[in-house]
């Protein structure tokens, strides 16, 4: 099933791909370039969702009430975003944890507010960030943490063109003590 798009923002959106086609040097009117600037418009409209849907949405009723005083880890969400520097794709996977306070959070949520995020122009820094910021705002917990490993297209495919490399970044809301966050990076060391 086709998601609907707002049919004068993507005419928006693919009057400037065509444009940008052309001035690249090639020819927007050949045959398999003809509905690429309507796909392409879709196909970011959809990838940049991130900025029209908000936190208190996608967490919905998804709050519940748990006895639980132990850490809850979610492992290798993956996700896939765009380079706010240079408008390439980076992809990687990014693992939460947090303890909960009494209330703990529905398991497809936490990917959720990973996908609300990644689907933005992002750095892998402040995404890394405002999705431990949101799991912790929704679970009302002060002590949560991510980390974040992801690979950047603009570093595999422009400029210094390394292929190996990847960027692991980490973010703490509130005051994630040292002893949990070693609990945090042992448990992800498991399976």
């Amino acid at each position: 099933m086709e998601l609907a798009y707002p049919q004068d923002t993507i005419d928006k959106i693919a009057s400037h791909i065509e444009e940008i086609i052309s001035l690249l040097g090639e020819d927007p009117s050949r045959e398999g370039l003809v509905k690429t600037p309507q796909r392409a418009a879709k196909a970011l409209y959809y990838a940049t969702q991130g900025y029209r849907v908000t936190e208190s949405e996608t967490v919905g009723d998804a709050l519940f009430t748990a006895p639980s005083s132990g850490m809850v880890i979610v492992k290798d969400i993956e996700f896939y975003s765009f380079c706010e520097h240079h408008i390439l794709p980076f992809f990687g996977k990014i693992s939460i944890g947090y303890m909960p306070h009494g209330k703990i959070i529905g398991l497809s949520k936490v990917a959720r507010l990973v996908n609300l995020y990644a689907r933005r122009l992002q750095t892998q820094e402040r995404f890394t960030q405002q999705v431990c910021d949101a799991v912790g705002r929704a679970v009302d917990s002060d002590s949560v943490i991510a980390v974040c490993n992801g690979q950047h297209m603009c570093m595999k495919m422009r400029g210094v063109e390394k292929q190996d490399s990847s960027t692991t970044t980490v973010a703490t809301f509130g005051n994630m003590t040292p002893s949990q966050r070693m609990e945090f990076f042992e448990a992800l060391k498991v399976g």
